[in-house]
């Protein structure tokens, strides 16, 4: 079960990494404006918004790789409150941007977390 866990918090991880890509680099991109269904028009206006977005998740994605590396004190407190703010954020982005933000962000970090807290 321990590495199932390790395996769902490096995918989240990943997840993250990916999202602060998208928010912080492709936002204004073509690929980017289809991914969140903007215009142009819109892109550009909330560009900064986006980038600043991208910086956050790319610090929950630094937080879970954190949780993963040898040596780290604790990796099971770490591994959970990353976790925890990741689950928290999707609920968040749910309930105000998107649901689909439900299934994509929240609910892998939800099983990520009921899965470190078993194996831990």
């Amino acid at each position: 079960m321990r590495t199932a866990a390790q395996v769902l918090v490096a995918l989240v991880a990943l997840a993250h990494v990916w999202f602060m890509v998208l928010e912080s680099a492709l936002w204004t991109t073509p690929f980017g404006r289809r991914v969140f269904g903007m215009t142009a028009e819109q892109a550009e206006a909330t560009a900064v918004l986006a980038r600043n977005q991208g910086v956050y998740n790319g610090f929950l994605a630094a937080g879970l790789v954190w949780g993963l590396l040898p040596g780290t004190q604790d990796p099971l407190a770490v591994q959970t409150f990353f976790l925890a703010c990741v689950v928290v954020a999707g609920v968040v982005g749910a309930a105000t941007a998107s649901k689909a933000i439900l299934f994509v962000q929240a609910l892998p970090a939800a099983v990520a977390l009921a899965l470190v807290r078993a194996a831990g």
